[in-house]
């Protein structure tokens, strides 16, 4: 996956999780602004009450945020299929698609050197 579609893939991330009617139900009670940056590449991701409100490709300069992901740009598409790959295996176990919720707990749930955390069962999140 090139950086182009590494920042097409995060720009798209608003039609994934805003038509997934059960994942913005469990995110109605959060709201906030974060950055995602793929190398030199930031993107401002607005969360309304569980829906993605907006994603702006930067450069930002003095934009608040309350938190960021940051990852190299040849990192994110390792990190998305590591994902894709977890929800793929989850979605056999339980005998239907993944849902959404599973990609954004697993790309939420980041350490700080940048690489992905365990998985989390899909009951702990329901």
């Amino acid at each position: 996956m090139s950086a182009a579609e590494t920042h097409a893939s995060i720009l798209s991330l608003p039609q994934l999780v805003n038509t997934d009617a059960g994942l913005v139900r469990r995110g109605r009670y959060f709201t906030a602004t974060f950055l995602v940056e793929a190398g030199d590449t930031e993107f401002l991701v607005r969360v309304v009450e569980g829906r993605l409100a907006s994603v702006e490709r930067g450069p930002f300069l003095m934009r608040p945020w309350t938190f960021a992901l940051r990852a190299s740009a040849e990192t994110w598409p390792r990190f998305f299929d590591e994902i894709r790959a977890a929800a793929r295996s989850l979605a056999r176990r339980a005998g239907h698609a993944a849902p959404p919720m599973i990609l954004m707990v697993a790309a939420s749930l980041r350490t700080a050197s940048g690489r992905p955390a365990k998985m989390i069962s899909p009951r702990s999140i329901t």
